[in-house]
C-alpha cells in the first residue's frame, strides 16, 4: 500500500508521517519510508541524529544506477540515458518490491531500527551548493517518481512518502501514485486553502484523499475543520508530549504514545487497508502513461532527442502478478 502525507509547510506532515511509520513498524509490517520533501526532516523524525541523517545516500545521486536497474531488458528503452522520471515500465522492465533486496535498495536505502521493527529509509537528498541557482528541486524528486512507477506492492506492505509542501506535489504526476493521500491540515484559513487546492487538482484523477486535522486544541478547532472540509475529515490529532520529547531527540518508547494519538494512528491504518479493494492497476498504468506523454511533449523529447512515446508498452498493465527479469 502506497501512502502520501502532504500539507503546507509547518502543518506537521513530517511528524505525522514519521508517527505512522513507527506505528506500522510496531505491528511488524514491512515498510519503506521515503523523504520526498527537499527539506529533509524525516530521518530526524525517525530518530536519526544529524550525522546519521546527513550520511543517508541521496536517490538523485544514484539516478544512473536506478535507471539501469529498472530498464532491465525492456526493448522499448534504447538506453538508461533515454529514461526520464516518468518512463513507465513495460515487458522486460525490472520492478521494485517492498520485501526484496535489490541494487536500488542496496545503494539508496538504509535500515532504521524503531520500536518493534526495522524500516527502510530512502531520501531525495537536500539541495547542494552546486544546485543553487541552476537546478529545480523537482529534479531531485524525479528519482522517487521513477521508483514509484516501477513499484509493485501488496496487501500488508507499506510505502510511506513524506511529500513536498503545499500544492507543489502537482508539479509532477507523482500525486497519482498512491492508494491513499493524507492531507495534514491545521484549523486555520491558510491550512484549509491548501486542502481546497489539493482537492481541486486531484478531482479528475481519482485520488483518494483524507484530511488529518493537526494541532487541534478544542471543540472550536474541530468545528472549524468539520465545517471547512466536511466528510473528508478522517481524524484529528492534538498536543503530544511524546512528540515534543521526540523533537528534542529524546523519544520515549513508542508504546508510551498518548492513547488518543495511538487511536488516531490506528484509524489511519484502517483507512489505508480499506483502500486495497479499490485498487485499479489499469487506471494506475494509464495515469503513468498520461503523465509520461505529457512530459515527453513538454521537454523529454527535446532533451533526449527521441520520441519518448515509443517507450510506452500498450499491452502492459502493472500489477501484483507481474514477474520481472532477474
Amino acid at each position: 500500500m502506497k501512502i502520501a502525507f502532504v500539507g503546507k509547510g509547518g502543518s506537521g506532515k513530517t511528524t505525522l508521517s514519521s508517527l505512522f511509520v513507527r506505528h506500522l513498524a510496531a505491528t511488524g509490517a514491512p515498510v519503506v519510508a521515503i523523504d520526498a520533501d527537499i527539506n529533509q526532516h524525516l530521518g530526524a523524525a525517525l530518530g536519526l541524529d544529524d550525522a546519521e541523517a546527513a550520511a543517508l545516500p541521496a536517490l538523485g545521486e544514484h539516478l544512473a544506477l536506478i535507471k539501469d536497474h529498472l530498464r532491465g531488458t525492456n526493448p522499448r528503452i534504447a538506453s538508461a540515458e533515454k529514461m526520464i522520471k516518468t518512463t513507465p515500465p513495460g515487458e522486460g522492465s525490472r520492478l521494485l518490491r517492498v520485501r526484496e533486496d535489490n541494487p536500488v535498495y542496496d545503494a539508496c536505502a538504509r535500515p532504521v531500527e524503531l520500536d518493534g521493527g526495522t524500516v527502510r529509509l530512502m531520501v531525495t537528498g537536500p539541495f547542494t551548493d552546486a544546485d543553487l541557482g541552476v537546478a529545480c528541486y523537482h529534479s531531485k524528486t524525479g528519482a522517487v517518481e521513477l521508483c514509484l512507477n516501477h513499484l509493485v506492492d501488496g496487501r500488508d506492505e507499506y510505502v510511506v512518502v513524506d511529500m513536498t509542501a503545499g500544492s507543489d506535489s502537482f508539479a509532477s504526476g507523482m500525486f497519482t501514485r498512491f492508494d491513499l493521500t493524507f492531507l495534514v491540515v491545521e484549523p486555520t484559513r491558510k491550512g484549509v486553502s491548501v486542502y481546497r487546492q489539493y482537492k481541486e487538482y486531484a478531482r479528475d484523477f481519482g485520488v483518494t484523499l483524507k484530511v488529518v486535522g493537526n494541532k487541534v486544541q478544542g471543540q472550536d478547532d474541530l468545528d472549524f475543520l468539520r465545517d471547512q472540509v466536511g466528510e473528508d475529515l478522517l481524524v484529528t490529532v492534538g498536543h503530544s508530549d511524546w512528540v515534543r520529547a521526540m523533537e528534542k531527540g529524546r523519544p520515549p518508547r513508542f508504546d508510551l504514545l498518548e492513547e488518543a494519538n495511538d487511536r488516531a494512528l490506528r484509524t489511519l491504518h484502517t483507512a489505508v487497508d480499506a483502500t486495497y479493494e479499490l485498487r485499479d492497476w489499469a487506471r494506475y498504468t494509464e495515469q503513468m502513461v498520461h503523465f509520461h506523454l505529457k512530459n515527453a511533449r513538454s521537454w523529454g523529447n527535446e532533451r533526449t532527442g527521441d520520441d519518448l512515446a515509443a517507450q510506452v508498452d500498450p499491452g502492459f498493465v502493472l500489477g501484483e502478478e507481474i514477474t520481472a527479469p532477474a
